[in-house]
C-alpha cells in the first residue's frame, strides 16, 4: 500500500512531469548548475578544469537520504548539497560555490526545470488545440443554439463554438512563450546581487554559466531573481486552467439530459454512483473544474512572493516549494484529462436541432427586427412590435412565424415568402465559416511560432 502523503504524488500529474519535480531531479539540477559554476570558475583561472569535470561526473551519485541527513544537522538546503558534492569530490571540489549564493543555485535550477516543465505543456496544449481544430472543421456546419445567461440567444454551429476555444487557447500558448522571456534566465549575482565574490570576473562568470546552461541571465537582481516572473508563469497556467474549466462546463452543461447535445464519451463499466447504477456522469469535466479551482488560489501566493524585504528575505522559499512544483502537476493533469476527454468526446446533432426548435422559432426575433428596419420601420419600434410577437407567440404556445403571418405591417413591409426565409436559422449564421477560418489559421501561426 502507498504510503504518500500528498494526492499529487500518486493521483494527478503525467510520470514524465513527476520525474521532473522529483527530489532526485531537483537535486540532480541544483547540482548541474554547481558544475556550470566550476566551468565558469575554470574558464576565468580560478580553479583547474578537472575539478569541474570530476564534479560533473559524480552526479549520478547524489544521495537524497545524505543530503537530508546533512540538511539535518546544518538547516540549510543548499549547503546540504553542496557539502555533499564536496564529500563525493574529495580534493576536486574545494571550488564548489565558490562566490556564489544559495539563490544562484536554486533559482538558476528553477529556471531549468520549469523550462522543461514548459515544455511539456506546450505539447500538450498544442495537441489540444489541434484536436478542437479538427472537430471546428469537421462540425463547421452543425447548426445549434447559440446561448446567452444560458438563455437560447441565436443560432451559431458547433465548429463556431470549437473555433472560440481554439483562439482562446493559441493566446494562452503565445503567453506562456512570451512569459518564458522573463523566467527562463539564469541568476549569478552573489549574496546581494554585485557579484562581489567574484570580483572584477563577475560578468565573465555569468557569461560563461549562460552559455554552459544555454539560458540569458537576468540584468541585475537582489539575492533573487525577481519574483514577478514566477508570478507571471503560475497567473498565466491559472489562466490556461481557467480556459479549459470554461470548455469543461461547457460539456458538462450540454450534458444534461435534458440538453444532450454534448457528453463524455467514458467507458461503458465506469461506475456513475455507489447508489444509483444508471448514471452517467462528467467525470472528467468536473475533475478539471475542480482542480482549476486548486490552480486559481495558487496565484495569490506567488503574488504574495513578489513584495519580498530589501534583497530578499526568506518568505518565498517555503511556500515555492509547494507552489512552482505543484501548479505544474496541476495543470499537466488538467492538460491530461482535458485531451482525454476531447478524444472520446460525444456529439449528438440531432439533440442540437431539437433544441433549436424548442422556442418555435423565438430564436430569429433579432432577424425578423433587423430585416422590419432594413425595410424602413425605425429600428426602436422594430424592436418593440417583435418583442410584442414574442411575447404573444410564448404565451399562445405557438411559433414566431404564425403570429408574424397574423401581423399587417410585417406582411406590408416584408411579404410572405421572405419572411419564411428571415426566420430560417440557417439563413442567419452571419460570417461564421469566415471567422471560423479566421481563428484556426491564428492558431496555427501560433503554434508554429511558439516552440
Amino acid at each position: 500500500m502507498s504510503n504518500e502523503v500528498c494526492v499529487l504524488e500518486w493521483r494527478y500529474g503525467s510520470k514524465e512531469m513527476r520525474e521532473i519535480f522529483s527530489r532526485l531531479n531537483i537535486l540532480k539540477t541544483m547540482a548541474k548548475v554547481e558544475v556550470a559554476l566550476l566551468y565558469a570558475l575554470a574558464e576565468n583561472g580560478l580553479c583547474k578544469l578537472d575539478d569541474a569535470k570530476y564534479v560533473e561526473k559524480i552526479i549520478d551519485k547524489i544521495n537524497p537520504n545524505r543530503v537530508d541527513e546533512l540538511e539535518k544537522k546544518l538547516g540549510h538546503d543548499v549547503m546540504a548539497l553542496t557539502v555533499h558534492l564536496a564529500e563525493l569530490s574529495g580534493e576536486h571540489g574545494k571550488m564548489i560555490h565558490f562566490g556564489a549564493t544559495s539563490y544562484d543555485i536554486v533559482d538558476t535550477a528553477n529556471a531549468l526545470i520549469i523550462r522543461d516543465a514548459l515544455r511539456i505543456v506546450k505539447e500538450k496544449l498544442k495537441k489540444i488545440i489541434l484536436i478542437l481544430s479538427d472537430l471546428s472543421i469537421k462540425y463547421k456546419d452543425t447548426i445549434m443554439v447559440g446561448r446567452t445567461h444560458a438563455q437560447h440567444a441565436l443560432p451559431i454551429t458547433l465548429g463556431f463554438k470549437f473555433a472560440n476555444y481554439v483562439y482562446e487557447l493559441s493566446r494562452s500558448l503565445e503567453r506562456l512563450c512570451d512569459t518564458e522571456k522573463r523566467i527562463l534566465r539564469i541568476k549569478f549575482s552573489g549574496a546581494v546581487g554585485t557579484m562581489a565574490g567574484w570580483g572584477d570576473k563577475g560578468l565573465k562568470i555569468e557569461k560563461a554559466i549562460s552559455e554552459k546552461l544555454n539560458l540569458p541571465p537576468h540584468l541585475i537582481t537582489t539575492q533573487v531573481a525577481p519574483r514577478d516572473g514566477f508570478a507571471e508563469v503560475i497567473s498565466d497556467l491559472a489562466i490556461l486552467a481557467s480556459q479549459l474549466d470554461r470548455f469543461a462546463v461547457e460539456i458538462r452543461e450540454l450534458m444534461r439530459p435534458e440538453i444532450m447535445e454534448l457528453a463524455e464519451g467514458e467507458a461503458v463499466n465506469r461506475v456513475g454512483s455507489s447508489t444509483m447504477p444508471h448514471k452517467e456522469n462528467p467525470v472528467t469535466a468536473e475533475k478539471i473544474s475542480g482542480l482549476a479551482k486548486v490552480m486559481r488560489g495558487l496565484v495569490i501566493t506567488e503574488l504574495e512572493n513578489i513584495p519580498l524585504w530589501h534583497e530578499r528575505d526568506l518568505t518565498n522559499s517555503s511556500s515555492e516549494r509547494i507552489v512552482i512544483s505543484h501548479s505544474f502537476l496541476v495543470i499537466d493533469e488538467i492538460l491530461d484529462s482535458t485531451i482525454k476527454l476531447l478524444e472520446r468526446l460525444k456529439v449528438y446533432p440531432e439533440n442540437m436541432m431539437r433544441n433549436l426548435e424548442l422556442s418555435k422559432g423565438l430564436i430569429m426575433a433579432e432577424s425578423l427586427m433587423i430585416n422590419l428596419t432594413l425595410a424602413g420601420l425605425p429600428r426602436h419600434e422594430a424592436h418593440e412590435l417583435v418583442m410584442k410577437l414574442s411575447r404573444e407567440a410564448e404565451s399562445n404556445n405557438t411559433s414566431l412565424l404564425e403570429v408574424a403571418l397574423k401581423n399587417e405591417t410585417i406582411i406590408k413591409l416584408i411579404g410572405i415568402e421572405k419572411l419564411k426565409e428571415i426566420l430560417d436559422p440557417k439563413k442567419y449564421l452571419g460570417v461564421y465559416d469566415k471567422l471560423i477560418d479566421r481563428s484556426l489559421n491564428y492558431a496555427k501561426e501560433a503554434t508554429a511560432n511558439c516552440i
